[in-house]
């Protein structure tokens, strides 16, 4: 399911136009590119938002997942993928990152996911990250960070038809 305005999917400005286009009310802060979550300490500190983190994980059976947390919650890759019951999660190549949700490593975000449809990926998103009263996520690119609510997450995922699963983290440490 791709977006409805028809603009070009790996755009942050198609990803912004999509929120303009749901009403989700965001800021967007531009700055240097940032490929790391220690990278990205300078920018986070200029940006009053829960910052998170993103993982593109594949299991042998070709499943994709799009896991977003908090900047700094620790997880277990096994532990995780004994809780949600699949087994071998490994990183998605580069390759495949950019076939599925059109960014490039460094880029990996939840918002990504309007270039994916729900068949392809599901999107597990940590407990802790949606109790916050605002996050930060890439616009589809590394040198910009939008701030919005957790709710408007939601609502933008619903608008394409993914369903994330809500798991708590912190027993998926390691």
């Amino acid at each position: 399911m791709k977006n409805d305005l028809n603009l070009m999917p790996t755009s942050p400005t198609a990803c912004l136009a999509l929120l303009d286009h749901l009403n989700i009310a965001y800021e967007n802060h531009e700055h240097e590119a940032v490929f790391t979550v220690a990278e990205s300490e300078k920018v986070d500190k200029q940006i009053d938002a829960h910052h998170t983190r993103n993982m593109y994980l594949r299991t042998k059976k070709k499943q994709n997942f799009l896991i977003t947390l908090s900047h700094d919650s620790p997880v277990d890759i096994k532990k995780l993928a004994d809780a949600l019951d699949v087994k071998n999660f490994s990183f998605g190549s580069s390759d495949r990152l950019m076939d599925l949700l059109g960014v490039f490593p460094g880029s990996v975000t939840p918002l990504s996911s309007m270039n994916a449809s729900p068949d392809d990926v599901t999107i597990i998103l940590e407990e802790k990250m949606m109790a916050a009263t605002h996050v930060a996520f890439h616009p589809l690119i590394n040198t910009m960070t939008v701030v919005i609510t957790p709710n408007d997450l939601l609502k933008f995922l619903d608008h394409f038809g993914h369903k994330p699963i809500i798991v708590n983290m912190e027993s998926l440490a390691p």
